[in-house]
């Protein structure tokens, strides 16, 4: 399974900025301010080869009392269930009470832990993570600047390095699961497991009225009508404070961890209950991890006219962003429109491992700057000259240009929308990245030597005088007539 790597330090140290460098968005808030974190954050990254999830975490002080005493909670839990631990801590404050009582906890978990200087921008490394010796953790201290991005990346390959055989061994073991892997996700009680059951067409996994019955990611090859799969039923997350059993904890991310393995995630919604906050994290996470993906909104037998149009309503109000991704209301009970699941899987598959030619997707790009052309920035047209596909699944098209960085985000819709309709991509993200074409002559002016330039004004001024004795001739031949 992919690595789990948990954040954690007192208030303000700069593990949200951590986090979103290493998962490369803005999902965590950033200010100066401390507390600003108060839950559990989840959210997926990588380096080099090696994948992992990250969790980010509230701060803890040893001081803690209401909504403080149950964020620290939150950051003993995130301890828990982490393989690695980095522990941040702040160079330019120095090392302090609340330090020490976290090096103290941690030293008894027995974690693998990395005690991680951060803002160290601007000082001697040496000098500030010499005070934070004293936590006696075993390790040298990593010196950072995670808003410079300075050291983030060779702290990730100190941590990652003791996984990558194991994650060679984990990408061999994924093969092995045959045919497209289908991960069932959503929030407990919603009827995961009874979907997986129709699916199978057999009762394989464990089916009871009361949330929480299943506990670890099931891992289930089968074959339908000579294409193979393999289902993956996976434990139900809800709400981080309803989380009361340990096992619970670890069921989450092994759901998360489920997501990553898949290659399309099919989000089960209670059609009674209707889409909850919950639905929209993991929704949140399917399409931070670049998944394909199914909505199937179950129990939908049995509603009334009137509470099927509100639901179909509120999806479409609360969704619109989700316009490429087949929505399906199915009862997995009674086996209602469950069959029409696999034509949207196999749809989103195909479309997530498309192949495109640089020439056909620069054709692409070209008729749609023919039919609505790129703003102005300070006078000056945004070109964009040629696409590539970069990845798939997602799909990545990278396109080049000039001033890239101002493609209004209106623009880059305007460019997967139409992409999506000529390529015909349903089911999955796609991903845009721009890259600015840099001129490699432009610092390379053409200088004259010095003696080249002496030669060049001496042949000029040669040429404006007449030369020696055309003078002379011109007086002698006047004088004569």
């Amino acid at each position: 399974m992919l690595p789990v790597i948990a954040l954690v330090g007192r208030p303000n140290v700069g593990k949200s900025t951590l986090f979103n460098r290493l998962t490369k968005t803005r999902d965590a808030l950033v200010a100066d301010y401390p507390g600003l974190t108060r839950d559990r954050k989840y959210g997926d990254g990588k380096t080099g080869e090696v994948p992992y999830i990250v969790v980010d975490t509230g701060g803890i002080s040893g001081m803690e009392e209401g909504i403080d005493y149950e964020m620290a909670e939150q950051s003993f839990a995130a301890i828990d269930e982490a393989d690695i631990i980095l522990f941040l801590v702040d160079a330019k404050a120095g090392m302090t009470a609340s330090d020490q009582m976290i090096a103290e906890y941690l030293r008894k978990e027995n974690k693998k832990t990395y005690l991680v200087v951060n803002k160290t921008d601007g000082l001697d490394a040496d000098i500030v993570t010499a005070d934070f010796h004293a936590l006696s953790l075993g390790v040298q201290p990593m010196p950072i600047a995670a808003s410079q991005n300075r050291g983030v990346t060779k702290l990730m390959e100190l941590v990652l390095e003791p996984y990558l055989e194991a994650f060679a061994d984990y990408q061999e073991e994924q093969n092995n699961h045959k045919g497209i892997k289908i991960a069932v996700i959503g929030r407990p009680n919603v009827g995961k497991s009874t979907l997986v059951n129709r699916m199978l067409g057999e009762e394989r996994v464990v089916v009871y009225d009361e949330a929480g019955t299943t506990r670890d990611s099931i891992y289930i090859p089968f074959e339908r009508e000579g294409e193979d799969y393999t289902l993956i039923d996976t434990a139900g997350v809800r709400r981080r404070k309803n989380i009361e059993e340990a096992v619970e904890k670890f069921s989450i991310i092994k759901a998360l961890q489920a997501i990553q393995d898949c290659n399309v995630a099919i989000l089960v919604v209670d059609a009674h209950v209707g889409l909850v906050e919950q639905d929209l994290h993991m929704l949140g996470f399917v399409l931070n991890s670049g998944r394909a993906l199914v909505v199937a909104i179950n129990k939908w037998d049995g509603m009334e006219l009137y509470d099927k149009e509100r639901v179909k309503t509120e999806l479409d109000r609360r969704l619109p962003y989700l316009d490429w991704a087949d929505k399906h209301f199915i009862s997995a009970k009674h086996g209602t429109n469950v069959g029409h699941l696999y034509k949207s899987i196999h749809t989103a598959y195909d479309s997530s491992t498309a192949k495109w030619s640089t020439n056909y997707l620069t054709g692409v790009l070209q008729g749609a700057i023919e039919t609505h052309h790129p703003p102005l920035v300070r006078g000056r047209r945004i070109k964009l000259r040629m696409a590539h596909q970069g990845g798939s699944n997602p799909p990545v098209v990278v396109i080049h240009g000039n001033q890239t960085k101002e493609v209004p985000g209106s623009y880059k819709r305007y460019l997967e929308n139409t992409f999506r309709k000529v390529l015909g991509i349903r089911g999955t993200p796609i991903q845009f990245e721009f890259k600015t074409t840099v001129n490699p002559f432009a610092d390379k002016k053409e200088k004259l030597h010095s003696g080249r330039y002496t030669k060049q004004k001496v042949d000029y001024s040669l040429e404006a005088k007449p030369k020696k004795g055309e003078g002379k001739q011109s007086k002698s031949i006047s004088k004569k007539r």
